[in-house]
């Protein structure tokens, strides 16, 4: 089973979903010979792109649409804010390269800030799978789910094996630890694995949550962390301002909880282009970096 053939088998059973892309073809090979005029690419236009999958849902259709995360929310950013978020249709988006994923590419391509953009919205949700088995996972749900949907793409492997039992708005609790908690989404739960090894190496025990959904995310599974551990840790490739650390802060803030939160996520600067590992040594974000600064904190 893989992305493809997911989709593939919802357009088989339900005529209400469209595949749409702007030259984002790269997991969508053979789709456009099965499915002819269910399968939309626009070329590179991404607010075309979206404008053209509004209309659709508004007659019906469920669009999941595909672009290079940057420029779909970035570019077509309005269109996404206006046309669906406040009518509030069933378009899912999914974005290519977030994060860290980009790599090699330079700041015009990095995906940064979108989950501050994509949270921003009021009737926008975001899932934003750990690796390729949690996107299979949670996959069906999120495209019929009635809201709008954000989905970061990724095709990393996985290093830990998943719960099936997905929801949105549930966290997946991978480890539990006095210690610390590292809270995280996306591709670096992989880093964050290999740091909680590093820190049971030093008798240090840790725990881990995979999110899965940004948006909602499971505010109840983070209090239980926070009230469990001596601190948490939220990691992300993305932003300090407007990501996950800041959902967290508010939820706190809101409810007046005066828990000690430690952010590993990109401060006013985008990343230095290079291979993954690379760019993840370089930046700070590997696995033993992460654990480094975790025992600075305890040390603290």
């Amino acid at each position: 089973m893989n992305y493809e053939s997911v989709l593939k088998d919802i357009l088989n059973e339900d005529e209400r979903f469209v595949v749409m892309t702007a030259e984002n073809r790269a997991a969508l090979r053979t789709l456009p010979a099965q499915f002819d005029s269910r399968f939309i690419d626009v070329g590179i236009a991404e607010q075309t792109l979206v404008g053209m999958s509004v209309g659709l849902a508004l007659r019906g259709r469920i669009p999941v649409v595909h672009a290079l995360a940057a420029f779909l929310t970035m570019r077509a950013f309005e269109f996404i804010r206006t046309d669906i978020g406040i009518s509030g249709l069933p378009v899912k988006l999914v974005g290519s390269v977030p994060g860290f994923l980009s790599e090699a590419n330079g700041p015009t391509h990095q995906a940064l800030e979108d989950i501050a953009l994509m949270r921003g919205i009021p009737a926008m949700n975001i899932f934003c799978p750990a690796d390729y088995e949690d996107m299979l996972i949670g996959l069906r749900t999120v495209l019929y789910d009635k809201a709008p949907f954000y989905i970061r793409f990724n095709a990393l492997a996985p290093v830990v094996p998943h719960d099936r039992d997905f929801a949105v708005g549930k966290a997946e609790i991978i480890a539990e630890g006095p210690d610390a908690t590292i809270i995280t989404y996306g591709s670096l739960l992989r880093e964050a694995y290999g740091a909680i090894d590093i820190l049971e190496e030093n008798d240090i025990d840790a725990g881990l949550i995979n999110l899965r959904t940004v948006k909602p995310f499971d505010e109840e599974a983070v209090l239980a962390a926070a009230e469990n551990s001596r601190f948490l840790v939220v990691l992300e490739d993305h932003f300090v301002t407007g990501g996950l650390f800041s959902a967290i802060a508010e939820l706190f803030v809101r409810r007046h909880l005066p828990y000690r939160v430690l952010p590993i996520a990109l401060e006013n600067r985008w990343f230095k282009p290079a291979l993954l590992d690379d760019v993840l040594a370089y930046e700070g974000f590997n696995a033993q970096q992460i654990a480094e600064k975790i025992m600075e904190e305890l040390d603290a």
